[in-house]
């Protein structure tokens, strides 16, 4: 059964980049930072084109942004994704709004499949995928993982984790789960959120980043779609951590405990 299959693509700050917070606590210093495609959302375009190479479909790539946004939708459609959505948007999101956007974009394009990262990179918030679900009334499976290693023959050969059953209307999932995996069996449509261990990202070819330029991107506006804008979560300010204190060499073992003990009281 072919599957068309809606993926997202949320530009974040590349980890290797030095994140500092603005002297006002208003956000952070972005001169100098590095963007790419939020490493979780990368996982999932990499396994729904594996579900596509595997079944036959369609893999369509969702952002929500302005013009920078498109640099990862392209990075997507480079990977192999057929075309693209961007929905612009200027102002402040949280996992309550981008939900309900996808919602929207899932009622137009009505995909077998939703999968997207667990989380994103950048907040950390961990939430989009289950409000989605929730919205839509659609079974999900979080946390996507695999039994195999990630160096496994089928890891290299590039089989999907997610496998899909016989007659095409349900989804076997392996997810991680504290003290180890568990497998269950959802029925699509559903909403998929990958975690790390699922699969290694292709990295996209010459061939395709050239072929990504002259793909479908379609863009409309975030008023168009119909949803509250208004965040239902507000950064009020933001700060560095505290610096970390010199460390202190001990003796011994006892003297290691009293530390411990008197000082840190952590004993």
């Amino acid at each position: 059964m072919a599957l068309k299959i809606l993926v997202t693509a949320k530009r974040v700050e590349d980890p290797e980049s030095k994140i500092r917070v603005r002297p006002d606590g208003a956000g952070i210093v972005t001169e100098g930072v590095n963007y790419k495609v939020n490493p979780f959302d990368e996982i999932a375009v990499e396994e729904a084109l594996r579900l596509k190479e595997k079944h036959g479909g369609e893999v369509v790539v969702a952002s929500i942004g302005g013009d920078k946004a498109m640099t990862e939708i392209r990075a997507a459609l480079a990977m192999g994704a057929e075309r693209g959505l961007l929905v612009r948007h200027d102002g402040p999101l949280d996992p309550v709004i981008v939900s309900a956007m996808l919602a929207k974009l899932v009622e137009r394009e009505k995909p077998d499949l939703v999968i997207l990262g667990k989380q994103s990179i950048d907040d950390d918030q961990n939430q989009t995928g289950q409000y989605l679900a929730e919205r839509l009334g659609w079974p999900q499976a979080t946390f996507a993982s695999k039994h195999d290693s990630l160096e496994s023959e089928a890891e290299q050969k590039k089989q999907p984790g997610l496998a899909l059953a016989a007659d095409g209307k349900a989804l076997a999932v392996v997810r991680e789960v504290d003290g180890g995996v568990e497998t269950l069996e959802v029925v699509l449509p559903a909403v998929v959120t990958t975690d790390l261990r699922l699969n290694k990202p292709r990295f996209a070819s010459l061939p395709g980043i050239m072929k990504a330029k002259k793909k479908e991107v379609k863009e409309l506006p975030s008023a168009e779609l119909g949803v509250d804008l208004a965040p239902k979560v507000v950064i009020r300010k933001l700060s560095e951590p505290p610096k970390r204190q010199g460390g202190v060499k001990v003796a011994d073992v006892n003297e290691l405990w009293a530390k411990l003990h008197d000082e840190a009281k952590v004993l």
